[in-house]
């Protein structure tokens, strides 16, 4: 099968509900060693991407990654970035915010992280989250110490929305790509994976009793991602809704989407001028004039 990312894309202006979106889909790969011989592919033209990227020096992208927990984000992280050079690439993880952050706008603390020209930066959840995990928990934007009168359900969640998206709008206009990943997980593949983690020794470290928590308000989060995911998918900035109940289909799709997305840039290295190229050859002459085993 081949993959179209158009296919997982969310059409701004939709009213998006996850029941209609697949979990699990046809895999683009018929063994698992098709799988990594697919994946090494996209992998290496990923990397020669992110060089020119890098060399042209004239966009920034950035990928945030959100999803329920055990629905492969760091896996994905992982596998598909594996080839991109560590100087060209950042990677942060946004858990509960510090006292400091909480003094500040809600964007504050991520903007600082935003990728530089010719980089690639990943959020492993985002901002993102002020709208997620803090409206099915209200008490926690209740301790955001934001006055009284902004704390009105009603209208803060769609205040949200309007700054997340005139935000995303201004980065676009100032050269930054946005590529916004929700892994769809299953309930079911969720519960799986759980016991995976509490029957494997080597995985219990990724298992938290806190997870047996918030899956209890698994609807909750449903219905706060649909909202955002309707209100905040964009044609600058869109939501792409990656079928997650198999890893493997899914980095190579979240690969596709990404590839799909430098190759739509206007990239080139940089072009030497002739003044240049003078300095070149007079510097490349002296290297030849010096005798070998010099100094």
């Amino acid at each position: 099968m081949k993959i179209k990312s158009k296919d997982y894309r969310v059409k701004e202006g939709d009213e998006v509900d996850l029941r209609k979106w697949p979990t699990r889909v046809e895999p683009a790969y018929a063994s698992n060693k098709k799988y990594e011989k697919h994946l090494k592919e996209q992998v290496e033209e990923l990397s020669e991407l992110q060089r020119l990227h890098y060399a042209s020096n004239r966009y920034s992208v950035l990928l945030i990654f959100q999803a329920m927990d055990a629905a492969g984000k760091d896996g994905a992280i992982r596998h598909v970035m594996s080839g991109v050079n560590p100087q060209g690439c950042q990677v942060f993880s946004f858990k509960h915010p510090s006292v400091e952050e909480l003094k500040h706008d809600f964007l504050w603390r991520t903007t600082q992280s935003l990728p530089e020209r010719g980089r690639i930066g990943i959020f492993n959840r985002s901002y993102y989250e002020e709208v997620l995990i803090v409206r099915v928990h209200p008490e926690i934007l209740r301790a955001e110490g934001l006055p009284n009168g902004l704390l009105d359900e009603k209208t803060i969640w769609p205040a949200r929305f309007r700054s997340i998206v005139d935000m995303e709008k201004h980065l676009y206009r100032n050269g930054t790509r946005i590529i916004k990943f929700f892994l769809h997980l299953s309930k079911e593949e969720q519960r799986k994976r759980f016991l995976d983690r509490i029957d494997e020794p080597d995985k219990n470290w990724k298992f938290s009793p806190a997870d047996i928590v918030e899956r209890k308000f698994w609807k909750q989060y449903m219905q706060a991602y649909e909202a955002c995911l309707s209100a905040t998918s964009t044609k600058k900035a869109p939501w792409y809704v990656v079928p997650a109940d198999d890893k493997k289909n899914a980095r190579l799709i979240i690969s596709r989407i990404v590839l799909d997305t430098f190759k739509s840039l206007n990239m080139h290295y940089p072009e030497v001028d002739a003044q240049r190229e003078q300095e070149l050859l007079s510097i490349r002459q002296q290297l030849m004039q010096e005798a070998p085993g010099d100094g």
